[in-house]
């Protein structure tokens, strides 16, 4: 992975994220409407960019809005993006919004996290899955990626969890490779050395499953999370969901992840858990 270059002025940080981004001087040039010249000497420190160029470079850089603040700072301007925090009476009709959502997708499990996979919001699908975990893993911060891959947590129950613990691993590896975050790098660096269960691997699943009496596996669409409960292999496939042109920090960081039932044995199941 590229390292980002070290300095504390605005030419390095920008070099560091175009490298990261494996663009030239020029291809960033064309595509901010400059010149080679200019991003370059924006990168030696020979010229100050103005602060309509280092947003501009940032989007073309697909900078994290966190991190443009810090470009900001770092050429001599006031961050532009604020980091109000979720409890705030400002963020009441997103709060809403977000409680709607979670309630309306139930019974189906659904989540919100911050950048560091910490829960922020989940519905009574999220609730389900968590039955009978240890307080510890329960108690708060409650994190995603730990109660996920935790051995004490939802990994013995997890049938394909070689599968599904690759996928949580690369698509933490792809979030650190586009934002640097000291945070969410501790998380990877935690849950990555979890020893893995005995239980929760899939290599024999589909065998069991079928000894058990249970239908054999559906063709699914995409890798499913298939995961035991109380008794029954559930299958979903997640999708996970970001705000457009975010002005705030705390919102970009956001995402709200549904788990869509991969098979019609696990909506059958799900729906009979409605009152």
């Amino acid at each position: 992975m590229t390292t980002v270059a070290s300095g504390t002025g605005v030419g390095p940080l920008l070099r560091g994220w175009r490298e990261r981004r494996r663009l030239s001087q020029l291809e960033l040039a064309l595509r901010a409407g400059s010149s080679a010249r200019h991003i370059s000497f924006v990168e030696t420190g020979r010229s100050r960019p103005s602060e309509d160029m280092v947003l501009r470079l940032a989007e073309h850089l697909d900078v994290p809005v966190r991190e443009r603040n810090s470009l900001l700072l770092a050429a001599g301007y006031a961050p532009r993006y604020a980091e109000t925090p979720l409890g705030d009476p400002a963020m009441e009709a997103l709060r809403q919004g977000m409680e709607q959502l979670l309630n309306g997708y139930e019974p189906y499990p659904a989540l919100v996290v911050d950048g560091t996979y910490a829960v922020l919001a989940a519905n009574r699908g999220i609730a389900m899955l968590l039955d009978g975990l240890p307080e510890h893993l329960l108690a708060p911060p409650l994190n995603a990626m730990r109660i996920t891959l935790h051995p004490e947590g939802l990994a013995p129950r997890i049938r394909n969890l070689r599968q599904w613990r690759a996928h949580l691993l690369a698509q933490m590896e792809r979030q650190i490779a586009l934002a640097r975050s000291d945070a969410l790098r501790a998380v990877y660096d935690e849950v990555a050395a979890y020893p893995l269960p005995e239980t929760g691997d899939d290599t024999h699943a589909d065998t069991e499953d079928e000894e058990a009496g249970q239908e054999a596996p559906f063709p699914y669409f995409a890798l499913p999370l298939r995961i035991e409960h109380e008794g029954r292999v559930l299958s979903f496939v997640s999708s996970i969901s970001t705000f457009n042109t975010p002005m705030d920090v705390t919102v970009a960081e956001l995402a709200i992840e549904t788990l869509l039932p991969a098979d019609p044995a696990t909506v059958k199941y799900l729906q009979s858990l409605t009152p």
